[in-house]
């Protein structure tokens, strides 16, 4: 069977208690469940990890080549900010895919740029906790082609 790690970005573990009109009801836990459920109807085992820590972040990336076969990343805030973030996807091979729970694309300005997205296979965006079962059926079609 193949396994895909799940990263977190920042703020995502106050899920079910932020900003409610952009994140909706379900907590950061219940969004885990619902990716293991949908993860073993594809075949795939899943690793979840959530960090407000950018170094947290990069190095998990850095851990996928020992023991993944791809990666979904939500990375919150750091999707608009990071080139480490971002350096971090580009130097790993494996497919990637970036999600987010809200439309960044309707958002503020400052949050319509994703800095990451350069580094990954698709971006998927504005389907709440629905955008994590989407990206783990677009990587288990990358991973299984």
């Amino acid at each position: 069977m193949k396994k895909i790690l799940i990263i977190n970005g920042p703020n995502l573990n106050l899920l079910g208690n932020r900003e409610k009109n952009h994140y909706g009801d379900s907590s950061l836990q219940k969004i885990k469940s619902l990716c293991e459920t949908v993860c073993e109807k594809n075949n795939l085992e899943c690793d979840f990890f959530q960090s407000n820590n950018e170094g947290d972040i990069i190095d998990k990336i850095h851990s996928v080549d020992k023991g993944y076969d791809g990666i979904i990343i939500n990375p919150a805030a750091y999707t608009h900010t990071s080139v480490a973030i971002l350096d971090a996807l580009k130097a790993n091979a494996k497919p990637k895919i970036e999600i987010h729970i809200s439309n960044i694309y309707a958002r503020e300005e400052y949050r319509r740029k994703s800095i990451t997205s350069e580094a990954v296979n698709g971006l998927i965006c504005g389907f709440g906790e629905n955008s994590y079962t989407l990206g783990i059926e677009a990587i288990s079609k990358l991973i299984y082609k």
